[in-house]
């Protein structure tokens, strides 16, 4: 064996070896948390709204809450992100304004989320007059999944060859039009999957939220986009933090950890099916 094939040998060992410690620590955590919470998982549990100062019940509220909350950011920063992206790889003149901007928007990333959730407060509670609402709270954590989007979404549209871009040009086609029917298509599996880091971020947050969006107790469901929501993060916080019966709350936080571990596996692999369906769609 040569010199070089020991170094790659080496390397594919080394990334084998990363890879299935994520598998290994992902598999003791949801093994954890099912261990904990799986005795209580019923479907009443999962149907029923909180009672008895939340020592009974279920968190039906909670789970609606979580995914209009992660439903209503995707929607607000996938557009927005996108829209960006494709500025900056297809518009933008190149210099050292798009490099800043690049740079901004990987800075972004790195903000503490309770960062974002004092925005929030200040700008859609307060100046906006939107109150602490579904409405401020799928804004902040729109904002908050922004920079995932931008950055998976950049990276998919550089990876499209540009003589298909040149190909479609020359055939008569716009530069929108090259874009929107035949650069868009290509990147759109990596878009996605920008999309599905984002709804793992989203969905999990809870210092965002609990300053724009999240109730304590609610006994019905959000009934306009100006209501407040319950969430299973900030229901799993206030149960470990602010409850009167320790001993049954645990059990009710670690049975709403793994509901929420459900969704957002869940909302991830249908992401994936989805990405799937379009590279296959595109690659055919």
């Amino acid at each position: 064996m040569t010199k070089r094939e020991l170094i790659q040998k080496t390397g594919f060992t080394l990334l084998a070896m990363c890879m299935a410690a994520n598998i290994v620590f992902l598999g003791l955590i949801i093994f954890f948390i099912a261990s904990k919470g799986l005795s209580i998982i019923s479907w009443e549990f999962l149907t029923q709204a909180p009672v008895d100062a939340m020592t009974r019940g279920g968190i039906a509220p909670a789970i609606v809450g979580t995914l209009y909350l992660t439903l209503g950011a995707v929607l607000i920063a996938l557009p927005l992100g996108a829209a960006c992206a494709i500025y900056l790889t297809e518009y933008s003149p190149k210099g050292w304004t798009v490099n800043l901007i690049r740079i901004s928007v990987n800075n972004l990333a790195g903000v503490p989320s309770v960062v974002f959730g004092l925005f929030g407060l200040a700008i859609f509670v307060k100046k906006a007059g939107f109150g602490v609402s579904m409405l401020s709270g799928s804004l902040t954590l729109g904002i908050l999944a922004l920079p995932v989007i931008i950055s998976a979404s950049q990276e998919a549209l550089i990876a499209v060859p540009q003589s298909i871009r040149e190909a479609s040009l020359a055939l008569g086609a716009t530069r929108w039009e090259t874009i929107h029917r035949v650069v868009l298509p290509a990147a759109l599996p990596g878009i996605l999957t920008g999309v599905i880091l984002s709804v793992g971020r989203v969905a999990g947050e809870t210092a965002p939220i609990l300053f724009t969006a999240a109730a304590f107790y609610m006994k019905g469901y959000p009934d306009s986009v100006l209501s407040e929501v319950m969430a299973l993060p900030y229901h799993i916080y206030a149960l470990m933090t602010e409850g009167t019966h320790p001993e049954i709350q645990t059990q009710i936080a670690y049975g709403s950890s793994l509901v929420l571990l459900a969704l957002v596996l869940s909302v991830s692999m249908l992401a994936i099916f989805i990405r799937q369906r379009y590279r296959r769609g595109y690659n055919a």
